[in-house]
């Protein structure tokens, strides 16, 4: 098998209420989403780089998509460096710290966070 790139291409985080979803996360990394319709589905993209590391995904709306705690657990970058940078914008932006900021050892830097909608993310960094 010969793999260039990260195994994971796309990812779709549940939501029930979009413009307040995508307040949340604009707020919270500081970058903007574009709205789609897929179908039946709203969609806000988070940013697609092109060449970059690391998986593009969007906010979904739609029959089928039900926010939770349970299943995958999405990591953002700390984009800013620091993860604290980040976990400090998550209530003012309606969201909930679950843990904050822990080692993973070599790995870096963790922190817990439930988004408006109850879904559960991880933010990342190294320091």
């Amino acid at each position: 098998m010969n793999m260039q790139r990260n195994p994971v291409g796309w990812f779709e985080i549940p939501v029930n209420d979009m413009n307040r979803a995508v307040k949340f996360y604009e707020t919270v990394f500081g970058f903007k989403l574009e709205l789609h319709k897929m179908g039946p589905v709203d969609m806000a993209w988070f940013p697609m780089l092109q060449d970059k590391e690391g998986a593009a995904g969007t906010l979904a709306k739609g029959e089928g998509y039900k926010p939770s705690h349970e299943g995958t657990l999405v990591y953002f970058t700390a984009h800013s460096g620091d993860l604290n940078n980040e976990l400090s914008k998550v209530k003012d932006a309606g969201g909930k710290i679950l843990a904050e900021k822990f080692s993973i050892g070599e790995h870096g830097f963790v922190g817990l966070v439930e988004d408006t909608e109850g879904n559960r993310i991880a933010i990342h960094s190294m320091k």
